[in-house]
């Protein structure tokens, strides 16, 4: 009977966190028994405690042979600022709405007027002498209610790293020149969410992966992860959709019929954003700032060598790292 009172107490319990704006996650104590355990969510709808999140599937085997190397290199973190409101991927030419601001590494030129040829021509912050540009939507700390939700201090991240990695069933050809890529919806919310695919977590849990806004312990760092496709199709630099000349591989790594395995761009973002504080990425109106639409996008402007040595490197399976 006493047993009985005592998980009534504790389904109250639930039930006055809940309406609290608390979660619940499920912790096991030393005597075996699974137990509540209050986790924070005032932040909103759009946050999840890190620690609910279950750990990544383990990464995929790679037979023998296949291009099992990783290239790093160091493009800063856009510490000069470099930042506006054109994608000269979705709409080149055009300036872009005013609250969705951008931030950019490498092609130091990266601009609405951006044509392939001042592209080629420009400097870069990448030390390799890589002068492709990356970029994606600046992160912004906001008050309480995050009203307009298109103000706030842009955060400049404190750590970025670029990797490319080969593919698990074979070896990479090269990246074209102009090659464009693109990961994430920034319409996710209003066009079903199909392409979303951005994912966050924190420093000390790389293998937890959410598509919601990360609640971090403390002294973590916030981790914004993208991992582009990787799969071309031999003939385009761009398409239509922006898609369908570069897919993703299936789970197991394969590339689908027709198309031919490339370096595997991931890009990781680092913040150090105080605990308890919201933040969200610059949206379109409509989007309510979800991290459902986040996005990235890069145009592969290496020079060939460059290029050659990235891939020479995955596909011989070594560990490369530049600057």
């Amino acid at each position: 009977m006493a047993r009985r009172r005592g998980v009534a107490v504790t389904l109250a319990l639930e039930v006055l966190l809940v309406v609290l704006g608390f979660g619940v996650a499920q912790q096991v104590d030393v005597d075996g028994e699974s137990k509540p355990q209050p986790v924070a969510n005032h932040l909103g709808r759009d946050f999840v405690d890190i620690r609910s999140v279950p750990s990544a599937p383990t990464a995929t085997a790679t037979v023998p042979g296949a291009a099992s190397g990783t290239f790093t290199w160091d493009c800063g973190r856009n510490e000069v600022g470099h930042r506006n409101t054109a994608n000269i991927v979705m709409a080149p030419g055009y300036p872009g709405q005013a609250h969705h601001v951008h931030d950019y590494v490498g092609n130091v030129s990266t601009a609405v007027n951006s044509t392939p040829r001042t592209l080629a021509r420009a400097a870069t912050t990448c030390h390799n002498g890589d002068r492709s540009t990356y970029f994606w939507p600046v992160l912004r700390t906001v008050g309480a209610g995050g009203a307009t939700g298109h103000d706030g201090e842009i955060q400049v991240p404190v750590q970025l790293t670029l990797t490319y990695f080969g593919n698990p069933r074979g070896n990479v050809v090269a990246m074209p020149q102009q090659l464009a890529g693109t990961v994430g919806d920034a319409v996710a919310v209003t066009s079903g969410g199909a392409n979303a695919a951005a994912t966050w977590t924190c420093s000390s849990t790389p293998e937890r992966r959410t598509t919601a806004y990360p609640v971090c312990p403390g002294g973590d760092s916030v981790l914004r992860v993208y991992d582009f496709p990787s799969c071309w199709d031999g003939r385009r630099t761009d398409s239509q959709s922006h898609r369908a000349h570069l897919v993703f591989p299936s789970g197991g790594g394969d590339c689908p019929h027709s198309t031919f395995p490339v370096p595997r761009l991931r890009l990781t973002i680092a913040y150090d954003i105080p605990p308890g504080v919201r933040f969200q990425i610059d949206a379109f109106d409509g989007q309510r700032n979800s991290p459902l639409t986040d996005h990235g996008f890069f145009v592969n402007l290496m020079p060939e060598p460059l290029m050659a040595k990235v891939v020479t490197c995955l596909n011989t399976g070594r560990v490369c790292r530049e600057g």
